[in-house]
């Protein structure tokens, strides 16, 4: 008697596609588009409140900001510096427009599309850029202006997280040529760059702003 012939059957769980199999969890597209999700939106309210807040001070120039809260920390006091208008128009904008695109893409990838391999180069490329424009900031807001937004720390924050977890998952998926061993290296410790990253941001500002917050 002839036996059946069956061909073997492939599971794969619900976070992950053929072409995720073997990658960590967080660089699988469903997981990595939350992730984009996520970040992105937390961003872009953020920049919404921002330029919701700009367009009042646009109406009255007393308007005090809702994160006006002493003379080192006011949002108002920034957005009326020149680093708060980098392109000639307020820098929060960018943040709206910039930020719905992440958390479209985000979207798109968490529901199960598959994205060419320039899809993601082009992402990389702009949250790199993005990246290199919150570092000015930083460094503007900290030691040529003195004064902190709390809503751009946020954004900051956001910034850090959506640059390793994107840098790591195009180096995990082979997007970034690397390496088996740093492959290894990202899919281990990527959220311990982060975790420094963000402690070097927060130590940075505390040290900048040592008299404001310990007198």
């Amino acid at each position: 008697m002839a036996h059946e012939a069956h061909s073997p059957t492939v599971r794969h769980d619900a976070d992950s596609t053929p072409e995720d199999d073997g990658m960590p969890g967080f660089a699988r597209d469903r997981v990595f588009g939350w992730i984009l999700a996520v970040a992105g939106f937390v961003s872009w309210i953020a920049a919404c409140t921002l330029t919701l807040e700009r367009l009042e001070i646009y109406k009255d120039p007393n308007y005090v900001t809702s994160c006006d809260i002493s003379p080192w920390v006011s949002c108002g006091t920034v957005m009326q510096t020149h680093q708060a208008e980098l392109f000639g128009f307020p820098n929060p904008l960018i943040g709206v427009a910039g930020f719905a695109v992440v958390v479209a893409i985000g979207i798109t990838l968490a529901t199960g599309a598959r994205m060419p391999r320039w899809y993601f180069i082009g992402l990389q490329t702009g949250i790199t850029l993005a990246l290199v424009m919150i570092c000015w900031l930083w460094f503007q807001a900290l030691y040529v202006i003195h004064v902190l937004c709390p809503y751009c720390m946020v954004v900051w924050a956001m910034m850090i997280a959506l640059f390793v977890y994107t840098t790591a998952r195009n180096i995990s998926q082979g997007v970034i040529p690397a390496s088996g061993g740093v492959k290894r290296f990202v899919a281990e410790w990527h959220w311990v760059i982060a975790v420094v990253l963000a402690v070097l941001c927060a130590g940075s500002i505390l040290i900048a702003f040592a008299n404001a917050f310990f007198g």
